[in-house]
């Protein structure tokens, strides 16, 4: 078999060392043969300064540490085509969402599909499957399932423990996935959003080793201080950077950077080259940085990803600076797969998998009787949607009616919220919801964490009815209505992911989020991407499954 080889010179940038000196790279055969130092007549003084050199910077690649590849809207060999772009050489994926809706199956699709393209995706065995008993989902994955997952080569860990109360409480199929995940060398990832003090301390020393979910610095500290690893999590809805980045300064090996959740338009955009620009401009040391985006989720999970040492696969990025990150190239086990914004991962055919069976609905269905909603006060409880966060508030506010029916007031920006079961015709989930800021028609999807009803907002039920079918004739996806225009863009995998070009599903997205904002008057930065947490029980306080208004706080129905 014939050796194939090649050189790139550039300054390097030594993780290990922390050294920045001209070099160069021998690749053979997709593993690095040799690194040889040149002469010092091209060394920078600086690194933190806006320098660049005819030949860049040659750095590890970057990972993104938590994300479900299912927001991007995108199946696997999508996500890559775009991520690779901006430096991206692996992540460290939950498919928690598909599990949710198709179960092992799901996951399965998940790894296959991944293989297709020269790209290091890392799945996890998603723990939570259903994340609730008040909700219906598509798929359940027990403790022998999730055994059988974590057996796998493929799988690297097990995904986020959403069932806290679970762990603190020592339930028995809680306990035997962690215990199995354990036994296997394999690493436990948590989500304990606001856990504090001596509950966090339980959590953590069940042996769960990190947590994208801090919202202050605080909370996070108090996680660091009982030996958990911290995910600084940037997403397109939920926003943790300003808090959290100043953490870096004193635990830079205890410290990944993750989107969680990305959709199409901001991943064409950027990714977590992003976040080591916004560091590197707030003053933080550039190896601390580079460690969080590289060499500490390679470490922590027990990568096969390279970090440019002798011996180590050939996975590395060229970048024009150490300040903006723009991505000159992108190499995976020695292959060239992007430059200068130019994917060479090729589109490939994908069959669709799939669960979604409920029969389209009338407006008349969504009617509520206000003899059927529940008061505090004379008033009406009310979902407040924050901008950047997962967490939502619970507002008590005046009812609007019209006769004994309570409905959607534009002017007061109190907006009708239903989710609709789409995995069989079930009664409609009605409740309210605030700072969506709709001024006509409505949103819907069927990207509703975590089991993926179809959830709607919008100013009419007659709104509501057209966006919720646009959803249901195109078996899943996003869609939004005015009094004379309707957009979709069908989500057939899942009811998830598109099977289209990851530039043309992003395309579409930006087409009807802007439409949402400067037609329909949404003030969110994510519209759709906020929608999609609204049905999300395990981050509080309130919510709406399928089957009704959920207090997350005391984790019951209202």
């Amino acid at each position: 078999m014939a050796t194939h080889s090649f050189s790139i010179k550039g300054n390097l940038v030594d993780l290990f060392k922390k050294e920045i000196y001209p070099a160069e790279i021998i690749v053979v055969d997709g593993k690095i043969e040799a690194v040889n130092r040149l002469p010092l007549t091209d060394i920078l003084k600086a690194v933190n300064g806006k320098l660049s050199t005819e030949h860049g910077f040659i750095l590890p690649g970057f990972i993104d540490s938590h994300v479900h590849i299912e927001s991007s809207m995108l199946v696997p060999t999508e996500f890559a085509k775009i991520a690779v772009t901006h430096g991206t050489v692996g992540t460290v994926s939950d498919p928690h969402e598909i599990a949710n809706v198709c179960g092992m199956a799901g996951v399965e699709f998940m790894i296959e599909n991944g293989k297709e393209v020269n790209f290091k995706f890392n799945f996890g065995a998603p723990s939570c499957v259903p994340a609730t008993t008040f909700e219906t989902a598509g798929a359940a994955l027990d403790s022998t399932q999730v055994q059988q997952l974590l057996e796998k080569p493929e799988i690297k860990y097990l995904s986020e423990m959403m069932n806290f109360p679970g762990v603190l409480y020592k339930d028995e199929e809680v306990m035997q996935k962690i215990a199995a995940a354990h036994a296997l060398g394999k690493p436990v990832d948590g989500h304990a959003p606001g856990l504090r003090g001596t509950a966090a301390k339980q959590y953590i020393d069940a042996g769960i080793s990190t947590d994208h979910e801090c919202f202050t610095k605080e909370e996070a500290l108090d996680k660091l201080g009982f030996g958990m690893k911290i995910i600084i999590r940037e997403g397109s809805a939920a926003k943790n950077f300003e808090a959290l980045i100043e953490l870096l300064h004193d635990y830079p090996e205890r410290i990944l950077f993750c989107s969680d959740d990305k959709h199409p338009d901001s991943l064409v955009l950027g990714h977590v080259n992003q976040l080591c620009a916004r560091a590197v401009a707030k003053g933080v040391d550039v190896f601390k940085v580079l460690q969080a985006a590289c060499v500490n989720p390679v470490e922590h999970y027990k990568l096969d990803i390279g970090l440019l040492r002798v011996g180590d696969v050939a996975d590395f990025i060229v970048a024009e600076d150490l300040v903006d990150f723009k991505i000159k190239q992108t190499y995976i086990n020695g292959e060239l797969v992007a430059e200068n914004g130019v994917s060479f991962i090729k589109t490939k055919e994908c069959t669709p998998i799939n669960q979604f069976d409920c029969d389209e609905i009338t407006a008349a269905q969504l009617e509520i009787a206000i003899k059927d909603y529940p008061l505090e006060e004379g008033k009406i409880p009310v979902i407040e949607a924050l901008e950047g966060q997962l967490i939502t508030n619970k507002l008590l506010l005046e009812q609007t009616l019209d006769g004994d029916k309570l409905i959607s007031n534009a002017a007061t920006d109190v907006l009708k919220m239903v989710v609709v079961n789409r995995y069989h015709n079930a009664p409609v989930a009605k409740a309210f919801i605030k700072n969506f800021n709709l001024k006509q028609g409505a949103i819907a999807s069927s990207v509703a964490h975590d089991s993926h009803n179809i959830v709607a907002v919008g100013v009419d039920d007659a709104s509501l009815a057209a966006a919720i079918n646009l959803v249901i004739k195109e078996k899943g996806g996003v869609s939004a209505v005015s009094d004379n225009k309707e957009l979709v863009l069908g989500l057939p995998v899942a009811g998830l992911m598109s099977t289209g070009d990851g530039y043309e599903v992003a395309k579409t997205y930006t087409a009807i989020d802007a439409f949402v904002k400067e037609e329909l008057g949404s003030t969110l930065a994510a519209p759709f991407m906020t929608l999609s947490f609204m049905a999300l029980l395990v981050i509080p306080h309130l919510k709406l499954s399928d089957k009704g208004l959920f207090d997350g706080d005391k984790f019951s129905f209202l």
